[in-house]
């Protein structure tokens, strides 16, 4: 059902945790599901210095949590806007069909986190 990256991901999770000063704050949320995802990013001369998450849901939102938040690190502010969610599947060698809104939220809550550090930074 699941592929062997989405449970890589899911039972050894990378960036979880909060960053206390985070730089930009992200949250999103699925009621049909239950999910609930929020991404911390740290931001130093316009790369993601780090980024972390805490996410509550079904393995797939884990798993999609922990792959947006590697893809994120290290790039510029503008590089990690371009993570889109079929990339995220597409890192994860797919996803079951039931669970694709999953990783709408991943690459949404980073977006969101951006925009809020881009917000603050005004």
């Amino acid at each position: 059902m699941y592929s062997k990256k989405v449970m890589d991901h899911f039972m050894h999770p990378r960036n979880v945790g909060e960053i206390k000063d985070a730089d930009g704050i992200g949250e999103v949320g699925n009621p049909v599901c239950g999910d609930l995802m929020t991404f911390y990013i740290k931001v130093e001369n316009n790369k993601i210095k780090d980024v972390k998450f805490k996410t509550f849901g079904c393995g797939a939102a884990i798993a999609v949590s922990s792959m947006v938040s590697e893809l994120a690190k290290g790039k510029t502010i503008e590089e990690a806007m371009k993570v889109t969610n079929k990339m995220v599947v597409g890192k994860l060698d797919g996803l079951p069909s039931q669970k694709l809104h999953c990783s709408n939220l991943g690459a949404d809550a980073l977006h969101k986190a951006i925009k809020n550090y881009l917000e603050k930074k005004k």
